[in-house]
């Protein structure tokens, strides 16, 4: 009886000291593997309608900008491979009466001048958004960026009491979250 128990308590020693060395370090770093997905069908983007009125150059004048994927377009792929559906903006400013003050349609190639080369091959029009009254002209923002990523050009177009329109790249950071409107 003294044999086994002694046996036990040997065996139980070992157990002890056999568990608690440390285990030597591999320096593996275990993850699961990234399964890349396939590209599916084109991604377009949700339609988007802004509407407002606007008090003008002494009128009131109903500003509407129209968003919609428009398939026509040249598609743009992203890193990944997946294509993207371009959009196609349109602006409409109607006066007090009903009648059209202005009606413009824009696609990507409408900023083309202002974007590098990048953004004309993979880039796609986002938006576009009334911005504010800038002294006697109408101020609208719009971008032009790379799907699947948060990088854009940010725009500016002024449009004039006469109805002219100029667009430049918008270099000025806007934190202050005021619309502007007057």
């Amino acid at each position: 009886m003294k044999k086994l128990f002694l046996i036990g308590a040997a065996c139980l020693s070992v157990l002890t000291f056999t568990g608690c060395k440390e285990k030597a370090a591999t320096g593996d770093i275990i993850t699961k593997k990234v399964v890349k997905k396939k590209p599916g069908g084109p991604v377009a983007m949700q339609p988007y309608t802004q509407k407002r009125d606007l008090k003008w150059a002494g009128s009131t004048l109903t500003c509407e900008i129209v968003r919609k994927a428009d398939r026509s377009l040249p598609m743009v792929k992203d890193d990944g491979g997946q294509l993207h559906v371009d959009n196609r903006i349109t602006l409409t400013l109607k006066r007090a009466d009903g009648s059209v003050f202005m009606s413009r349609e824009f696609t990507r190639s409408s900023f083309d001048p202002y974007i590098p080369d990048d953004y004309r091959k993979n880039g796609m029009l986002e938006g576009f958004v009334f911005d504010h009254i800038d002294g006697p002209n109408l101020r609208f923002a719009a971008s032009v960026s790379l799907p699947g990523t948060d990088e854009y050009i940010p725009l500016t177009i002024v449009i004039t009491p006469q109805g002219g329109m100029s667009t430049a790249v918008d270099n000025e950071l806007d934190t202050s979250g005021d619309d502007g409107q007057e």
